[in-house]
């Protein structure tokens, strides 16, 4: 029924853009708009390195929204390309939603975000996240302070772990994305490939198990996925490290920390792709991949030349 409406002349879409300081909470609020899991979360800084989109739909509407890597002060090549992403999305999108932490409030990335909003010309909107942590008093000063930095078309304050405060805003976006026809049919909750999703579902649970001793320059490819008869899926997928040192964290004493990720894994993509999951992970060590072209292309991300 959704789809017969979605070319009707009454119908909007639109994409928007969630940008902010890294772990914000844009991926929490990214899931939370769609109603699915569709961008991994860490409390490691930096988790979200590619331009994620998930969409939803909200009445007549179909929202689409895309999920930016944090905004930071980048000091490697990796970070670089991930921050000219995440401008990227805000100025190509139709909205662009500012996330803010209240509980760091405006320190030095958020304020940097701020001051660089008056080159993005889509409305924007400012989202202060985590107000179930904060009081009532420092929510109003921060949203007083932040709207006085930038021009704001509207403010929410919510909690995205939560769900508080999610329902409104995604009242509002449908309400100003631009009329037009869906882009995408109306059960669809993310462009994003399905083994592109499940080797971030098992990068997220790389950082998970390993915390502080995973090095940043870690990734996950699926090589193979393959249908096996009476609908079971096998999947392989190799975790790329830079140095042998690494590989040994990853493995773990027996085996242990691998078995344990694997394990978390395959539970997490079996529940999305409603299947049995036979998955097996290989750690190898790719000396230098964050200086490699072709890996950047393969995460969406335009290779800096310096």
């Amino acid at each position: 029924m959704a789809d017969a409406h979605a070319q009707g002349s009454d119908t909007s879409c639109g994409f928007i853009a969630l940008i902010g300081a890294p772990n914000a909470g844009k991926s929490t609020l990214l899931n939370a708009l769609v109603g699915s899991k569709v961008s991994i979360i860490s409390h490691k800084v930096q988790t979200t390195r590619m331009l994620i989109r998930g969409i939803a739909v909200e009445g007549r509407s179909q929202l689409i929204f895309v999920d930016t890597p944090g905004i930071f002060s980048p000091r490697r090549r990796l970070d670089r390309a991930m921050v000219t992403t995440a401008w990227s999305g805000a100025h190509e999108a139709d909205l662009v939603g500012v996330l803010i932490d209240a509980r760091k409030g405006l320190e030095e990335e958020a304020e940097g975000i701020l001051r660089r909003l008056g080159d993005v010309k889509p409305p924007k909107l400012l989202i202060l996240n985590k107000i179930d942590v904060v009081a009532k008093e420092a929510l109003l000063t921060l949203a007083k302070a932040s709207n006085e930095m930038a021009k704001f078309e509207a403010t929410f304050m919510l909690s995205a772990l939560t769900g508080d405060g999610v329902a409104d805003l995604k009242a509002w976006l449908a309400q100003h994305v631009p009329p037009g026809p869906w882009l995408y049919p109306a059960d669809q909750m993310s462009d994003a490939p399905i083994r592109q999703l499940a080797a971030e579902i098992t990068r997220e649970k790389l950082f998970e198990r390993l915390h502080q001793e995973l090095p940043y320059h870690s990734t996950v490819e699926t090589e193979v996925w393959k249908e096996l008869r009476g609908g079971d899926i096998r999947i392989e997928q190799t975790i790329y490290v830079e140095r042998e040192s690494q590989r040994k964290i990853v493995l773990g004493k027996g085996g242990q920390s691998i078995k344990a990720i694997g394990e978390a894994a395959r539970k997490e993509i079996a529940k999305i792709v409603e299947a049995k999951v036979h998955l097996f992970l290989f750690v190898k060590v790719r000396e230098g991949w964050a200086d490699d072209p072709e890996r950047y292309r393969a995460m969406g991300l335009e290779f800096p030349k310096e």
